[in-house]
């Protein structure tokens, strides 16, 4: 096939996929209006999860906001190696990757930056002070993931300030078996990849130990990485009062090809160390339930212009945080209230950014009532957080919903949200790039309008959304050749829309899954039309995601994987992925396949991303 053959041919499949998706949603929509008997409820089947990491603990079918769960067994399936791939198939979600496996990703939800999206680990905030670049150098491996809990829309009334646009938690595995995987991998531009992880469980204790290494030469000239993680998770006193221990240490090198600065500047690169430790407990009172958590996150990250010169250009920051959290729930007549208080005191050693030093507290109070027999619930909240350096800020926010039936669930939130500066935004210096200490914190307005409709194998959910932000902070300049100057832009805009559709059934002798989801971003920047923004406005125009996946026998599982994205400045793209696994009762046998058509296209800095990219993988389970 010729290259006008392939783009011709990719043209179709997006208009034909679109199309598909369309008559699918609505015809899945009318389907909800007429009871089917025999099938189970959405919210009988999905009861048991509670989303976590917050202080109510309500349980996701009965959410008002818009949530997304990933499974272990969808990521089992997926043909993602990473974190970064894995959370490019969730429509709202923007991951725009400067390299393979990760090395380099940013992570945006809703059109927002990637200071304002919050990831954190069993309820444990990672954001870091120095920059939101670092957001996802502390992803675990996804062996050791149970499930991913998306919150899209602003989560500052649930989490704090850099919930801006939402907030992604990844929860470890709890429950597990005696047992120990281990895993070897290669595959394509030199890859070479191995790890083992170890479970044990007690009759008063349980332990997961993992250990894991990932290198590669790299796709092209000065992207090569070298990749290791390292993780403890360990609960004692399992019958009695848990005490829960987290520990992760993540290092990460690899060359940076045009990932800063210009794509002329071939030779960067960047080392970061990441390390994690965490403790958390649990008791009850007669109507309280508390919930204590104390840790340390420090992140190191060196950068260097000229790899074999140093001298040249360097910069070194150090980021430590620590924190106390004491989370509490409240039964009572009148509802269920939720209470908080966390104080995080922050350090930074930078021979670029200077000396510096922030103490954070804040408050958190929300209470959910419900009506009409349960029906309808509403949830008022309020966090109040206070900065050694920049004052003190609200975040007021309520949520809605109404249960039509068992099957359906309207809801509505609405919430105001602030970021304050970054170090960076504040006083980083370079060549290109010029900080400003006068910068004054985000502001925003966010509301989303949304349902979810479920019945037996079928999920279904919309959302209308819309964030009035004031205060944007931004990179800017006017002409390609000024140095991009960090400003307060005048206010950015954003609405949208957002659907999925997931369904399971049987074909033949096999289960099927086909997930759809398509997203749409408007971008409304009030700043000059001849002013260039380096971050705001590059979000996803349009955004469709078909994944279909196959469980053959017990032994075969494929997964396709079909991504469709158009940017504002950006030609658009069609990507496909693959995978194949064949289980045995001790060992697993996994092909994944990224970008299979070898299509050209970048998803940030104009840095090309990997083609047809193949990995091989075995998983031998050693049981006593």
């Amino acid at each position: 096939m010729n290259v006008f053959g392939l783009k011709l041919f990719f043209h179709t499949t997006r208009v034909q996929v679109a199309t598909t998706c369309k008559h699918a949603l609505i015809f899945l929509f009318f389907s909800f209006l007429t009871p089917v008997s025999g099938q189970d409820s959405l919210v009988e089947s999905l009861e048991p999860v509670m989303v976590s990491g917050t202080r109510l603990m309500i349980p996701f079918s009965q959410e008002s906001r818009s949530i997304t769960l990933i499974t272990a067994d969808q990521i089992q399936r997926s043909p993602a190696s990473s974190l970064a791939e894995l959370l490019q198939q969730e429509a709202g979600v923007d991951i725009r990757r400067r390299g393979a496996m990760g090395s380099q990703a940013d992570l945006y939800i809703r059109g927002g930056s990637f200071d304002q999206t919050l990831l954190l680990i069993d309820g444990i905030k990672l954001e870091d002070a120095q920059t939101g670049h670092h957001t996802l150098n502390a992803a675990l491996p996804l062996e050791l993931i149970e499930r991913i809990e998306i919150v899209k829309g602003p989560a500052a009334r649930v989490y704090g300030q850099n919930a801006f646009t939402g907030a992604i938690n990844i929860v470890t595995k709890s429950k597990f078996d005696d047992a120990m995987d281990l895993r070897f991998s290669g595959g394509s531009f030199e890859q070479i990849n191995g790890g083992f992880t170890a479970y044990k469980s007690g009759q008063n204790s349980s332990h997961m130990v993992h250990a894991s290494r990932y290198t590669s030469r790299g796709y092209r000239y000065n992207t090569d990485y070298d990749q290791s993680n390292y993780t403890l998770k360990s609960s004692f006193d399992t019958q009695n009062r848990p005490i829960h221990l987290l520990a992760s240490l993540s290092e990460r090198k690899f060359g940076a090809n045009g990932f800063y600065a210009s794509p002329q500047a071939t030779d960067q690169y960047e080392a970061t160390q990441t390390s994690l430790v965490g403790l958390r407990t649990q008791f009850n009172t007669q109507q309280w339930l508390w919930t204590p958590r104390v840790y340390w996150r420090r992140n190191q990250d060196e950068y260097i212009y000229l790899r074999n010169d140093p001298t040249v250009y360097r910069n070194l920051h150090t980021t430590n945080k620590l924190a106390a959290e004491l989370h509490g729930q409240w039964r009572n007549n009148w509802g269920v209230t939720g209470v908080g208080l966390d104080v995080a005191q922050t350090y930074l050693s930078s021979n670029n950014l200077g000396e510096r030093s922030r103490l954070t507290t804040t408050l958190f109070l929300e209470h959910r009532v419900q009506f009409l027999n349960n029906r309808l619930d509403v949830i008022p909240g309020v966090a109040v957080s206070s900065y050694s350096d920049f004052g003190t800020f609200a975040y007021p926010g309520v949520d809605i919903g109404f249960a039509i039936n068992p099957n359906w669930r309207i809801y509505g939130n609405a919430g105001y949200t602030y970021r304050i500066p970054t170090y960076t935004d504040l006083f980083y210096s370079d060549p290109n790039t010029l900080g400003d200490a006068n910068l004054e914190p985000e502001k925003a307005l966010a509301y989303e309008l949304g349902l979810r409709l479920g019945r037996g194998p079928v999920k279904f959910s919309a959302a209308w959304f819309r964030r009035d932000a004031d205060n944007l902070i931004d990179y800017v300049k006017n002409t390609p050749e000024d140095l991009w100057q960090a400003a307060n832009v005048r206010g950015l805009l954003t609405s949208g829309l957002e659907a999925s559709m997931n369904a399971n059934f049987d074909l033949g002798s096999t289960n099927q899954e086909l997930r759809l989801s398509y997203v749409q971003i408007n971008d409304d920047l009030a700043i000059a039309p001849e002013e260039l923004s380096r971050y705001s406005i590059n979000s996803f125009k349009h955004r469709i995601i078909g994944q279909w996946g196959a469980n053959w026998s017990k032994q075969w599982e494929t997964s396709f994987l079909y991504k469709y994205g158009a940017r504002q400045d950006q030609d658009p793209f069609n990507v496909v992925d693959f995978s194949l696994l064949y289980h045995r009762e001790r060992y697993t046998l996994r092909v994944a396949a990224e970008n299979i058509f070898n299509v050209d296209y970048s998803e940030t800095n104009l840095v090309p991303m990997p083609k047809g990219a193949v990995m091989f993988e075995v998983i031998y389970k050693l049981l006593p």
